[in-house]
């Protein structure tokens, strides 16, 4: 009883884990630009979208392993392959929505060499 427990529980854990991270990842295809895919050379924004919504409607409607395991793997080449080259092209240079920041700037802010 106590083991059925557990795995309901975890079941629970990875459903919630899988499905933000589909959200995540799909949130981030919509806000990127269309010509920002081009220019990375990466699939199409329609692509990726698609891929991505799949993922989420799956999860959702038919929350198997399997199927989510297929779509955390859709997932995670999106947010390490795709979605770092579009903030390069995009001109974040990997620092999201942070800023662009100039050459001096440093890990906690500008440096200005001690003056």
């Amino acid at each position: 009883m106590l083991r059925a427990g557990f795995d309901s529980l975890l079941s629970l854990v990875m459903f919630l884990i899988f499905t933000g991270f589909a959200v995540a990842a799909l949130v981030f295809a919509a806000m990127a630009r269309e010509d920002a895919y081009r220019a990375a050379e990466k699939q199409t924004k329609k692509f990726w979208l698609i891929i991505l919504g799949i993922n989420l409607a799956l999860n959702l409607l038919f929350p198997m392993l399997f199927l989510q395991i297929a779509g955390v793997i859709a997932a995670i080449v999106f947010m390490v392959d795709v979605r770092p080259a579009l903030a390069q092209v995009s001109g974040g240079g990997g620092r999201g929505r942070r800023g662009g920041g100039s050459s001096s700037d440093g890990p906690y802010g500008p440096y200005n060499g001690g003056r």
